[in-house]
């Protein structure tokens, strides 16, 4: 049985780059090969302390340049701290480039305050709906949510954004 090697995170972060029209300067490839390598979503201090020879500024601009487009994600965090995440979740399905950002689910650890992307939120959950009752006409998340908008709240509201934080302890807290 062969071993797979672990991707290399900074060609895959060159690539990525390659691929948009931003250009692929030496800060912006190793903060993206360094979210692309995170098992959770980072903070500024955690890239700061994993980058410790770039300045603050040139990682604000890298993160803010990679978030606006759509490389990475910004979190924001009820602790007031934003945390970014590349969507290393497509790396995990053999993708070797990420899809548009797309709206997803959160895990927060409300002890050691890492924050986990939950990919495809509502596709697991019409899966799982499957299993115990199959029903072919089932709506998406989104549309199942936008009914309870609107019969809560009355005709005429229309959800453009869907924000999803699951609140606990991740499996290294809890034990």
């Amino acid at each position: 049985m062969k071993k797979t090697d672990a991707p290399d995170y900074l060609a895959l972060a060159e690539s990525q780059l390659r691929d948009t029209t931003l250009r692929a300067t030496d800060a912006r490839i190793k903060v993206l090969a360094a979210l692309l390598g995170a098992r959770y979503a980072f903070s500024h201090q955690d890239v700061q302390d994993t980058l410790v020879d770039m300045d603050r500024v040139t990682l604000y601009r890298a993160l803010d340049c990679l978030t606006d487009a759509g490389l990475a994600h910004k979190i924001a965090g009820d602790d007031r701290v934003f945390r970014y995440n590349a969507g290393s979740e497509h790396l995990e399905h053999g993708d070797q480039h990420p899809t548009q950002q797309h709206q997803h689910g959160h895990f927060k650890c409300t002890r050691c305050a890492k924050v986990f992307c939950i990919d495809n939120v509502g596709e697991k959950l019409l899966a799982t709906d499957a299993k115990s009752s199959p029903d072919p006409s089932a709506a998406s998340l989104r549309q199942q949510l936008q009914k309870v908008l609107q019969a809560t709240l009355g005709k005429g509201f229309q959800s453009h954004e869907i924000e999803l934080t699951i609140k606990g302890w991740c499996a290294d807290c809890a034990h």
